[in-house]
């Protein structure tokens, strides 16, 4: 893109964007924590999506609308996170820009939030002593007991993640290294290939699994209807539906194949109107993403595998 290509594209998403905040500001639905700079975050954020590529090569800033660019940008700064500190990354689906937080963007809006001060993650290992109660419908870590000698990445059996307040509350949740295999099972990523960073680092894929799981679910309890948590709740959402956006527009000049039985195309006639939407046939394919879990996922849990090469900086 030229310089005045890039300066329009900037006008009509960056600069509306900033305007937009200004105004969540002024009428105090949105306060950003005293170490946050929404212009500095959206300026590292400009400088990332000039790099930004679509699946083809293309720059997102050519091939994405303008609406997605400034939506990205807005679900960005208003859960308060920075792509300059690892918090999150754009991704294209299609001429779809999405903004999805990373393990380390989840933390930090966890802790802008809820307040709390420390969010923890451990594995178990094999021949680890390892207890835990549930009390409250709530589960708490008693003993972990663990031996430098069981340090060993073939021999994790679980992990678990504990989000601490400065009361002494605390919240954890714990995971068998079952679930999570079963978890990362749902990345698009290739979790299984020979040197995917699942096979790599399985200690540390594991805990940033359940990292995720942990924030996910205690900010599900929440009953805050501020602008953060309404952003941070439709993240799994609208990347879903992205995801299925771009499948769909992919297939688009597809032929479709009319499998109407005589019988339904004679009765079609005289059915109420509602009938007309079922007009293009099903498929058995299942939607990329995790929308074709929703039904068995509630809480959203289908995402808790973190992206993997963008954050693997250890």
């Amino acid at each position: 893109m030229s310089t005045a290509q890039l300066a329009l594209v900037k006008r009509d998403t960056v600069d509306v964007v900033a305007e937009k905040v200004r105004q969540f500001q002024e009428r105090g639905e949105i306060h950003f924590p005293a170490n946050y700079s929404p212009e500095n975050a959206m300026k590292s954020a400009w400088l990332l999506l000039q790099t930004v590529q679509d699946k083809n090569y293309k720059p997102a800033l050519e091939t994405c609308s303008k609406d997605s660019i400034a939506n990205s940008l807005l679900d960005m700064v208003v859960q308060g996170l920075n792509p300059a500190k690892k918090q999150g990354y754009f991704i294209v689906y299609g001429t779809k820009l999405t903004f999805q937080r990373s393990y380390f963007g989840t933390m930090a809006v966890t802790k802008n939030v809820t307040g709390a001060s420390d969010i923890d993650a451990q594995i178990i290992y094999q021949d680890d002593e390892f207890e835990f109660e549930i009390v409250r419908s709530r589960k708490k870590i008693t003993k972990h007991k663990s031996a430098f000698k069981n340090i060993d990445d073939n021999k994790i059996i679980g992990a678990y993640c504990t989000i601490y307040w400065e009361d002494g509350n605390e919240y954890t949740e714990i995971m068998t290294m079952s679930e999570i295999r079963q978890s990362w099972k749902k990345s698009k990523q290739g979790p299984d290939k020979e040197n995917s960073t699942h096979n790599e680092f399985p200690g540390e894929m594991a805990k940033r699994t359940v990292i995720n799981r942990a924030c996910k679910a205690y900010m599900n309890t929440s009953d805050d209807s501020s602008l953060i948590m309404k952003h941070f709740k439709a993240q799994d959402e609208m990347i879903a539906e992205a995801e299925v956006e771009a499948e769909i527009a992919e297939h688009a000049n597809g032929e479709i194949i009319d499998i109407t039985p005589e019988a339904a195309a004679d009765k079609k006639a005289t059915e109420a109107p509602r009938a007309e939407k079922s007009k293009t046939p099903e498929t058995k394919r299942q939607p990329t993403g995790n929308k074709a879990q929703a039904g068995n996922d509630p809480n959203n849990f289908a995402d808790d595998v973190p992206p993997l090469e963008q954050e693997m900086q250890f």
